[in-house]
């Protein structure tokens, strides 16, 4: 927390982490970080729209910052590569243990772009423990200027996600189903 690399967006949030596990490019504090969350179990339409909206913001320079979860978070992920924005990937693992492990391969390209992260507040080796998803959704949205939903169940981690975001005081948006 007191390292002059640690995320400016992070600091003003209740109950930062103390510590972050960061691999690839350092956090911009400069650029405009919008969050993307959603349904792990999606429709072929959210996919593709958190896809599309994703690479469009990147193309103009915004950061993608999403949880690296199968479904909305891969696709806004792989978006987000196609542009120059990059992309934050927040894991509720250790960051040598990605979850799940079919976005392994996404783990690797997100690595490779000049502008890709990969952080955790929770320390090498740490499981996918059901109750580290809520911890790791308020540095999703405290890392962000804004939030957008793209698909989301009533009772889905997109929604606590959403709600975190409006207590941090940022601006939610979500995409018309």
């Amino acid at each position: 927390f007191y390292d002059e690399e640690y995320p400016f967006y992070l600091r003003n949030i209740d109950n930062p982490p103390p510590f972050l596990y960061v691999m690839g490019a350092e956090i911009n504090d400069e650029a405009l970080h919008i969050a993307m969350v959603g349904s792990r179990t999606c429709s072929e339409y959210g996919k593709k729209a958190a896809f599309e909206l994703a690479k469009s913001l990147s193309v103009n320079g915004v950061c993608v910052v999403s949880g690296l979860a199968r479904g909305i978070d891969g696709a806004s992920h792989a978006g987000a590569l196609e542009g120059s924005g990059g992309t934050i990937a927040v894991l509720g693992t250790g960051v040598d243990k990605i979850y799940p492990g079919e976005n392994r391969a996404l783990a690797s390209d997100i690595l490779a772009h000049p502008k890709g992260t990969i952080i955790s507040e929770f320390p090498l080796s740490a499981k996918p423990l059901k109750w580290h998803f809520p911890l790791r959704n308020r540095i999703i949205s405290g890392l962000s200027d804004g939030l957008v939903v793209v698909e989301a169940g009533r009772k889905s981690g997109a929604l606590i996600s959403a709600e975190i975001a409006l207590e941090q005081g940022k601006e939610v948006f979500a995409v018309p189903g």
